[in-house]
């Protein structure tokens, strides 16, 4: 049975209470002081009466705290937070969202849902902000092997291509590390491809102890040896080599995978991203890869993953543009 046949995925109270046990476990947790077990539920309570609904709708999963005496719902300090979209809507975007190896584009979500364009792309990125982790890395440890690979997409703000370049100067970069062992990706929005830039990145990510594996682009000579990695290996693709055939081991077939369906779903579904927004696209396909099936998780327990991260990641209309 699909996970959208679920009856939270259609009905606003069910929704509520699946998100409140997700969330919240077994007690409510006040979002004004902080307060375990110490609110009861508002039952009946709805909002103002309008044109459109003179009997004015009812407020699912009201709760007042008896600490503080303020009411709040489970929305409160996460990405649902002053959404007037309907909660099972959000949980059916989510899980759009995650099931979609490539993605779904803004359009084909405010089609989907029935709610505008606008919602939706707002709907979207707020979504992929929950799917953001910050943190470092920690690739490599106990001297696993680390691939990195850089890739140019779309076009940088306020660059002009010379007629007589070459290469993507002209273009978006990004960088991506992926760790063999864990299976895991993280990718990272870049200004340029200079190894005073990129050798800190890798510092703070990867372990001192890992073998890194490159391909022959000039800012990587001299990283290995202890110098910054125990080992570095890399391939000469310019060349045509993409194994090394003394060392099949040494290559970044495993990254170049990730840029394959990174590419597609930028191209194919999204088509236009400008520069400020390309960490979240870069974060919603690292969280689909570090959490597919190959690493033991399926569509349903991947948007339970992205559900606990809504918590603390509250992203306004202003900040996203």
């Amino acid at each position: 049975m699909s996970v959208l046949s679920a009856p939270y995925m259609h009905d606003e109270a069910a929704a509520f209470k699946h998100v409140e046990a997700m969330l919240w476990g077994d007690a409510p947790i006040c979002a004004h002081c902080g307060v375990v077990d110490a609110a009861y539920p508002l039952v009946g309570v709805r909002t103002k009466p309008s044109a459109k609904n003179p009997e004015g709708k009812e407020r699912h999963g009201l709760w007042k705290c008896r600490e503080c005496r303020k009411q709040f719902t489970v929305r409160k300090g996460t990405i649902f937070e002053e959404s007037h979209i309907a909660m099972h809507l959000w949980l059916q975007a989510i899980h759009l969202m995650v099931s979609s190896k490539k993605g779904i584009s803004s359009h084909q979500m405010h089609r989907v849902l029935g709610i505008t364009y606008k919602s939706a792309w707002f709907l979207t990125h707020r979504i992929r902000e929950c799917m953001r982790d910050g943190a470092l890395a920690g690739f490599g440890t106990d001297g696993g092997i680390v691939e990195v690979d850089e890739t140019f997409i779309g076009k940088e703000p306020g660059v002009v291509k010379h007629p007589k370049a070459r290469g993507g100067s002209h273009k978006m970069k990004m960088l991506t590390l992926v760790d063999r062992t864990t299976k895991r990706a993280k990718s990272i929005v870049v200004d340029d491809l200079k190894k005073t830039t990129l050798i800190p990145i890798l510092r703070a990510n990867i372990a001192k102890e890992a073998y890194v594996m490159t391909d022959e682009a000039r800012q990587y000579e001299g990283i290995g040896a202890g110098k910054v990695f125990d080992a570095h290996g890399w391939t000469n693709h310019s060349a045509g080599g993409y194994v090394n055939l003394e060392d099949r081991e040494m290559h970044t077939n495993t990254v170049e995978g990730f840029y394959s369906i990174f590419k597609r779903g930028m191209k194919g579904v999204y088509q236009h991203c400008g520069k400020q927004h390309l960490h979240r696209y870069a974060a919603e396909f690292d969280f689909r890869y570090n959490n597919r099936v190959a690493n033991g998780v399926d569509d349903v327990e991947r948007g339970q993953i992205a559900l606990r991260s809504v918590v603390g990641k509250r992203l306004t209309y202003q900040r996203v543009n």
